[in-house]
């Protein structure tokens, strides 16, 4: 009986190791198919849409930093102004043009109505691995939300949020020019000034875009800033905006980075 129970469970290793190796298999020979065609893609959509920086006059918002630190210097920064109108012939989902200082991210940013789709489709809404940097379902594109959320995978080729693992690095956070994300919509250049960066092991908690009054939202500020790997020496308070990237870290973390909003310009 004894001899039986070890070949039959012996069989049942081996044929999950084989379910193993299959789908890993897939898995790669997926992403050597779609890495080119993703990449192709970025290119077309750089080499088509009109970026320029913005020098007009925007509003000065976020909570005052103490003199002397970054902030003082990041709100003296040109936004960027994005044409949209190539992007929507394309896909109708575009909500904003994303762009994170010192790393590769600089992409068109998607929203739909659900956080599923865009996971494994591509900006033109083809079938693709990588998916694609899109915006959480609940959030209104007009920042009138305290959290903003935006999601996109690390991908090995360091497309979509793949460079984002270098804010870890002291090169990064050390030099403040990084220190900063740009957004464009269609209403809004946006500024925003980054205050904590972090992994963690997969946890939900920083992925609210509602907070009952602004002792939960303090409560919540305090906690993801408790928890970056560097002082940004960076004040925020219950008045700020926060923006959010979150992508996976490894097989089982997150990497979250959160900003707060410093400068806003209506179009």
């Amino acid at each position: 009986m004894n001899k039986k129970f070890s070949k039959i469970l012996s069989v049942f290793l081996l044929l999950i190791a084989i379910g193993i190796f299959i789908f890993s298999s897939i898995k790669i020979v997926n992403y050597l198919i779609d890495s080119p065609k993703t990449k192709k893609l970025i290119k077309n959509i750089t080499e088509n849409t009109e970026i320029i920086e913005s020098e007009n006059d925007a509003v000065i918002t976020g909570s005052e930093d103490k003199p002397n630190t970054p902030y003082w210097n990041f709100i003296k920064i040109n936004l960027i102004d994005v044409n949209f109108e190539n992007l929507k012939n394309v896909n109708s989902d575009i909500v904003a043009w994303l762009y994170v200082g010192g790393t590769n991210v600089n992409y068109p940013v998607v929203q739909t109505t659900d956080n599923d789709f865009y996971l494994n489709h591509s900006f033109d809404k083809s079938k693709n691995v990588a998916g694609w940097v899109y915006m959480d379902y609940r959030n209104d594109i007009n920042y009138n939300d305290k959290n903003t959320i935006i999601y996109g995978h690390n991908m090995k080729d360091q497309t979509m949020f793949g460079t984002l693992k270098k804010l870890l690095t002291k090169s990064w956070y050390q030099n403040e020019d990084n220190r900063i994300i740009k957004m464009s919509s269609e209403n809004y250049n946006t500024l925003w000034q980054i205050y904590s960066v972090y992994t963690l092991d997969n946890n939900n908690d920083y992925i609210q875009t509602y907070f009952s009054d602004d002792v939960a939202y303090q409560n919540f500020l305090d906690l993801v800033q408790k928890r970056s790997i560097a002082n940004f020496n960076t004040l925020v308070s219950p008045t700020d905006k926060t923006l959010t990237l979150s992508t996976c870290h490894g097989s089982t973390k997150k990497l979250v980075v959160h900003a707060k909003l410093i400068k806003i310009e209506t179009k």
